[in-house]
């Protein structure tokens, strides 16, 4: 009998665990009957009741898993360890808040079975801010037209792993890993599916501008040249440019020396102008060196603090 895993990563969703475990066992049960199922939480040191009620939900279920991390190791590496965790023939990413669509499960199976070892699901609309939508849309055809390898329009990770490529990921020791990079650049075929998005069912989503912009800043640091390259040649530009002013400026000076005096304005202005550039680039240059620092420091993706339910497997092998 084949294995289905599903990994659901969670922080402070007291009120969305229970639902989201009935709704994903209900529909493994009665749509795929025929499959064995495992279904992993990863708690990203909630501070909140959602720990308590996972155990609860394990103590009833033994079927149902849970790691708990030592800290919050942030929005990346706690799924992506996750799924390295998962002992399922295929391994199902979906998140806790109903976001995505647990009916979706047996499609993605299907695809699976079809002989796709990835099934991305592609977040065709959304019912989310029609403002941050079009901020994502605009990034994401910017970073696709930038990136050296391919990149997935509207993929956050919801979708469908074979065995196979969980090993990969495995294998693959990033300490900053990318999930979403990961699967465009390293992963197999893949069979892309739409869904549209929903609202959160409950609680509040724990993305803000500054989660936001570390996910922008790591996509674009490690799967993209485009910032060095543009800093390079915008440097080249500006120092011509300036050059050629400077050599004007001198020509004029030494022709009409007792008409020219152009002030100090000019002179304000260049020095502002190159100034707040150099800083720019310097602090987008920091932000490739921060990426290189990290993976540098090969430190664990995660720090576990328990584990629940997985001892009965380990003896079962």
């Amino acid at each position: 009998m084949k294995k289905i895993s599903v990994v659901v990563p969670t922080y402070n969703e007291e009120e969305n665990v229970i639902p989201i475990s009935k709704a994903i066992v209900d529909e493994l049960k009665q749509s795929l009957p025929e499959y064995d199922y495992e279904l992993l939480f990863i708690d990203n040191c909630s501070t909140d009741n959602t720990q308590n009620l996972l155990r609860e939900l394990c103590r009833k279920n033994k079927k149902i898993k849970a790691i708990f991390n030592a800290k919050n190791f942030g929005q990346f590496n706690s799924p992506y360890y996750g799924l390295c965790q998962s002992s399922g023939d295929c391994t199902i990413l979906i998140c806790a808040d109903f976001q995505d669509p647990v009916d979706l499960i047996p499609i993605l199976v299907k695809e699976w079975e079809n002989g796709y070892k990835i099934v991305s699901a592609i977040k065709a609309t959304s019912k989310e801010n029609k403002v941050m939508r079009f901020l994502r849309s605009c990034y994401y055809k910017f970073i696709k037209k930038m990136s050296d390898v391919e990149q997935i329009e509207h993929f956050t990770g919801f979708g469908l792993y074979d065995s196979s490529f969980i090993e990969v990921l495995r294998n693959l020791d990033d300490p900053t890993p990318f999930l979403r990079g990961i699967v465009a650049e390293l992963g197999y075929k893949r069979k892309d599916i739409p869904y549209e998005q929903q609202k959160r069912r409950a609680g509040k989503t724990h993305n803000n501008w500054f989660t936001l912009y570390d996910a922008a800043m790591l996509s674009f640091t490690s799967y993209t040249k485009a910032g060095l390259r543009v800093a390079t040649i915008l440097g080249f530009a500006t120092a011509a440019i300036s050059m050629g002013i400077a050599l004007v400026y001198l020509v004029l000076k030494l022709v009409y020396w007792d008409r020219f005096a152009a002030g100090t304005t000019p002179i304000l202005l260049a020095v502002l102008i190159l100034g707040s550039v150099q800083l720019f680039f310097i602090g987008f240059l920091g932000e490739y060196v921060l990426s290189i620092n990290k993976r540098m420091m090969k430190r664990p993706l995660v720090i576990e603090e328990e584990r629940i339910n997985f001892e009965s497997v380990e003896e079962g092998k």
